[in-house]
């Protein structure tokens, strides 16, 4: 799978480009602020139906302009597939395959398996659990629809939830038949929620500790340790002993929407104890993981995005990673770089063909 042509139209800082790729490598270079990180960002919009880096349609629309338009060629096993994506200000964003609209945009996630590695991603460190379960269930939802449905119609049903606890606190008043009806309904969804994202990080464990062994040459001991208030109680009992708390708090303070996943080094946060060479190599290996299990679980190598994903690197850490995507079983990649020494030099030692755009 490749994406072969791509054409954007006033997109963020972009008023029109045109690109016909390498299947391999294609460099992006040039100066901070130019549109790098959009291009970048465009690819896995055609692929996930959202930005990466702004999830507000419109603020992608370039400034002064009332529409943005996506068109991407793809070659999937060998037929070409054409995905438009397009927004106008006012009306609901289209998502198009060969033609035809999707109806949901959820029915889309899978066709073009992509993983990003950005400067964005050290908000996994540093910001608190929202973004670190977005990641788990990102990569278990491009190849799981059951999976990425109960967990839409969760969340739905736990934002019912929170604003019928409001209710009740605005209006002095509390049904407990009503609460349990949600109640009935997020305990049906979280189970299999929950040994999904279990079955999902004891397999996937293994593998990231693997790439970053083979970034940092085994130097340090990592780990991931996944933490969810259902190892110790049912759901059904976390909501009834929390009920009296989530009526003073207004939501629900209990369940799988307060999973996390702890990061740690030689034992301790990687937060608090890593240097930023070791964080950005952390977060490095967590992407070749997740490359790694999506192709396992779909047989496709996903496309790959590398923006900015040396900035903190050394040398040596940039050849390594460089030489571990230059494998037979990585399909295409683009990566963005204000460097051209430092990605030519690394891309010098590639076995496969490479492309540079210059912006």
């Amino acid at each position: 799978m490749h994406l072969k042509q791509l054409n954007l139209t006033q997109y963020k800082n972009i008023s029109s480009k045109s690109f016909t790729f390498n299947p391999k490598i294609n460099c992006f270079i040039g100066d901070n602020g130019i549109g790098k990180s959009n291009i970048i960002d465009s690819i896995y919009h055609l692929a996930f139906g959202k930005s990466y880096f702004n999830p507000i349609g419109t603020q992608n629309i370039q400034i002064d302009k009332e529409f943005f338009v996506l068109d991407g060629r793809f070659d999937i096993s060998g037929r070409e597939e054409k995905i438009i994506c397009s927004l106008k200000k006012g009306q609901k964003k289209i998502l198009k395959r060969n033609g035809k609209v999707y109806k949901k945009i959820t029915e889309h996630i899978g066709l073009i398996p992509t993983v990003i590695i950005s400067p964005a991603d050290r908000d996994l460190i540093s910001d608190g659990s929202s973004g670190r379960r977005k990641f788990m269930d990102g990569v278990i939802g491009q190849t799981d629809s059951n999976f990425l449905q109960n967990l839409i119609e969760y969340n739905k049903i736990l934002s019912q939830r929170n604003a019928l606890l409001k209710f009740f606190a605005m209006n002095n008043i509390y049904e407990a038949d009503s609460i349990e009806v949600y109640n009935e309904q997020l305990i049906r969804r979280s189970s299999p929620i929950y040994e999904k994202r279990s079955a999902f990080m004891k397999n996937f464990t293994p593998v990231f500790n693997a790439c970053y062994q083979k970034i940092s040459n085994g130097r340090e001991n990592i780990t991931l340790n996944y933490e969810s208030q259902l190892q110790k109680k049912k759901h059904k009992e976390l909501l009834i002993d929390s009920i009296e708390k989530d009526k003073i708090l207004h939501y629900t303070s209990k369940g799988i929407h307060k999973d996390d996943i702890n990061f740690l080094l030689q034992g301790q946060p990687i937060k608090k104890f890593g240097s930023q060479g070791q964080q950005k190599t952390f977060l490095v290996a967590l992407k070749l993981a997740q490359f790694d299990f999506l192709k396992k679980q779909t047989g496709t190598a996903p496309i790959l995005l590398l923006d900015d994903a040396f900035d903190k690197l050394d040398q040596k850490r940039v050849s390594k990673i460089i030489s571990l995507v230059d494998q037979n079983d990585f399909g295409q990649i683009f990566i963005t770089d204000t460097h051209e020494e430092r990605t030519v030099e690394a891309l010098r030692e590639s076995k496969s063909n490479y492309q540079i755009f210059k912006i």
